[in-house]
């Protein structure tokens, strides 16, 4: 079974500005998915699906993350979706972009839902403090140097209160707030905004990259990484995230996505 929903609410915006444009999403969702990432590049297959599109599953048997990590979700507590973006004119070298796009809207979609402060933790999952709050996977396909489209499977902890897996950090808004909310209409919020501000490349790449640095988790002062290649623990500042997702840190090390990743203390 599914169900459909046709949203169009005009809301203000969870990033950068985009303007009186309006972008009328049309979101899925079905009882139970393995990913939604995959029955998304199914449905495209047969049908090309357009921009905003989005699949939400209330059961999903096997949710990826980022670093081939599975994500951890109890069936019908949270929002566990994916949107078809096709942003016109980005470059293959700077599909980065989408991906700070993506990250900025759900990330600003929990603050104004919740009243609490999110931040991106490169390069794009969601945290709250100390704790991840929604990762974000996005897939991108290519055409002519260029993308031709770009799947976005988001993982968003809504009203889930209890961690089965060693997922050592996740909280979830109601844990933040003590209210229960609505996934469906919490989908087509996030879905809307989603849509919306990736809709806005490559012009507005520039306020997108402002953005999305001023959302940066530890973007202030100096904290300890760990080098994948060679295992070594150290300590530096984010100097900047160049638009093609390269990470570069005060100590003059770059980094790509895997090289390097962020030592986060275990919670009390």
């Amino acid at each position: 079974m599914h169900e459909s929903y046709r949203h169009a609410k005009s809301a203000q915006s969870a990033g950068p500005s985009a303007g009186d444009s309006t972008h009328q999403a049309l979101l899925t969702i079905m009882d139970e998915a393995g990913s939604t990432n995959s029955v998304m590049t199914e449905t495209d297959r047969r049908e090309a699906l357009p921009h905003g599109y989005a699949i939400m599953a209330r059961r999903q048997t096997a949710g990826r993350g980022q670093r081939g990590n599975s994500w951890e979700s109890e069936a019908g507590q949270n929002v566990t979706l994916s949107v078809m973006l096709r942003p016109e004119g980005v470059e293959a070298r700077e599909q980065f972009m989408v991906s700070e796009a993506v990250a900025i809207a759900t990330a600003g979609v929990v603050a104004e839902l919740t009243g609490v402060q999110a931040e991106v933790k490169w390069p794009n999952d969601i945290y709250v403090g100390q704790q991840k709050i929604a990762g974000i996977l996005i897939e991108c396909g290519l055409e002519g140097g260029r993308i031709s489209r770009a799947i976005a499977g988001i993982g968003l902890n809504v009203n889930q209160s209890v961690w089965r897996s060693d997922a050592p950090n996740p909280v979830s808004m109601r844990q933040l707030t003590g209210e229960e909310y609505d996934t469906a209409a919490t989908a087509r919020l996030l879905v809307e905004r989603v849509a919306r501000l990736t809709a806005m490349l490559p012009a507005g790449a520039d306020e997108i990259e402002r953005s999305y640095a001023a959302r940066l988790w530890r973007r202030e002062g100096r904290h300890l990484w760990e080098d994948a290649a060679s295992g070594e623990v150290f300590r530096a500042g984010i100097a900047r995230v160049e638009r093609t997702g390269r990470l570069i840190l005060d100590n003059g090390r770059e980094y790509w996505f895997k090289e390097v990743k962020q030592v986060i203390p275990e919670l009390p």
